[in-house]
């Protein structure tokens, strides 16, 4: 009878997924202020999805190409996953200093190319990094650790324009069609985080060399070059596990969703909710600031449910609590749209938060016990085309949406990110969870 490996430490999970609070520091900044500091720099609602092209797309590029060097690296000293955490923490560090300093529309957009193809160097790797340390019966553990840091690095960058008005007097005015203070301070802090965090994983986290090490030179030598990688890429794509596919349909609808309220979710509280006639206005910086606060909340919701995921998925499965956790999301996305008092926002952010905790762990738990160990991480950058390729679309077309059948309504946007998330809810019912089948 087989020797089961022993149990991995608590402390080890934390330490290898503690550089992700530093990774959602980047993201959770980006995802409260950037809609906004659009519209401080001039844009209209129907311009700002095409703004947002850089996330998805950078994704779209960067992720598969970066896991399958990943897949391919191995020093004694860094290990496989670790070079390309530090490089990324770098560059996005770099970036979160010079995005507010942005003077006009297109440098603002620009950086935003540039952070998000650094935060996928980061994070693309750490994906893989829980499924290459960990055995297939702790991993629902380890992505839901990953949720716990993303809830509270989203938490504090969330809320941190917020705080600084609120907390600590930091005035918050800026001159007509400049970012204010409260925003620059914020992205500088979410600069030393990021490195900060991921730094404290590389010193801390020893990777595992690959089990044959003269195998995996010759592998490596035998499929060197740029065009055999491509080829390796696509020959992978062909070779999709059917609980992928079956996946895939699943992340496009929740990822337009999510995509909808991270687009539209700030203005549409300032605008909606707060009365704010235009982004000039004292009410809209107000909305913005508190939407960052709600951001903030659904992010605590977040890191707290995520340690509840893993004892639920067990009691049930891990495709029910995905569904039902995506059907509380769509509630709560719904709900804003009849709200007018903004403490009840923080309400409907509880059913975005349980939404939230899921999507960054039950998936990834699921698609990690069907794909082959030696292709981690490339599948996962593949996995990946599922978030971006609907947020692509949804940058070149929603503009048109807002503005022929929405009436540049942002609200309304909002709205159509809780139907597109109640449809992945229910095209949970067609996948098959093969490894815990087998379990």
């Amino acid at each position: 009878m087989a020797t089961q490996p022993a149990p991995t430490k608590f402390s080890t999970i934390w330490n290898m997924s503690f550089g992700f609070l530093g990774i959602q520091f980047g993201w959770g900044l980006q995802m409260a202020n950037m809609s906004a500091i659009y519209e401080y720099l001039g844009a209209k609602p129907d311009q700002i999805p095409i703004l947002w092209l850089a996330a998805p797309l950078t994704g779209l590029i960067v992720q598969p190409i970066i896991g399958h060097m990943s897949d391919r690296t191995w020093s004694p000293r860094f290990g496989r996953r670790r070079p390309y955490f530090l490089v990324g923490a770098l560059l996005s560090s770099f970036a979160l200093i010079l995005m507010p300093n942005s003077s006009t529309l297109w440098m603002a957009a620009g950086l935003l190319w540039i952070l998000d193809a650094s935060i996928n160097i980061s994070m693309e790797p750490f994906r893989a990094f829980v499924a290459d340390l960990l055995p297939q019966s702790q991993r629902t553990r380890g992505f839901a650790m990953q949720s716990f840091f993303i809830g509270i690095g989203a938490v504090v960058a969330s809320a941190l324009p917020w705080m600084m008005t609120n907390w600590f007097g930091v005035s918050g005015g800026a001159a007509s069609g400049a970012i204010p203070t409260t925003v620059k301070l914020s992205f500088y802090i979410g600069s030393a985080a990021f490195l900060g965090a991921v730094l404290y994983t590389v010193l801390t986290t020893a990777e595992t060399p690959p089990a044959d090490l003269a195998a995996f030179e010759a592998e490596k030598q035998r499929s060197a070059g740029i065009a055999h990688g491509f080829a390796e890429i696509v020959k992978a794509v062909r070779a999709m596990p059917d609980t992928m596919r079956e996946l895939a349909l699943v992340q496009v609808c929740t990822w337009l969703g999510l995509f909808c309220m991270w687009l539209y979710f700030g203005p549409a509280v300032a605008t909606n909710v707060f009365g704010a006639p235009d982004p000039t206005s004292p009410l809209y910086q107000k909305g913005i600031e508190w939407a960052g606060v709600c951001f903030g909340a659904y992010s605590l919701v977040c890191f707290i449910v995520a340690f509840l995921l893993p004892p639920l998925a067990h009691k049930t499965s891990r495709k029910v609590t995905h569904a039902a956790c995506l059907l509380a999301g769509s509630a709560g996305l719904l709900s804003v749209s009849v709200i007018s008092n903004p403490n009840w926002l923080l309400l409907s952010m509880v059913g975005v938060g349980i939404a939230w905790a899921s999507t960054l762990s039950m998936p990834y738990a699921i698609l990690a016990g069907s794909i082959p160990a030696a292709k981690t991480g490339v599948y996962m950058g593949i996995f990946n085309f599922f978030i971006v390729i609907p947020e692509i679309v949804a940058s070149l077309g929603f503009g048109w949406v807002m503005n022929h059948l929405l009436d540049n309504n942002r609200m309304a946007a909002v709205i159509a990110g809780g139907v597109f998330m109640a449809l992945a809810a229910l095209l949970m019912a067609r996948v098959k969870d093969r490894a815990e089948a087998a379990a």
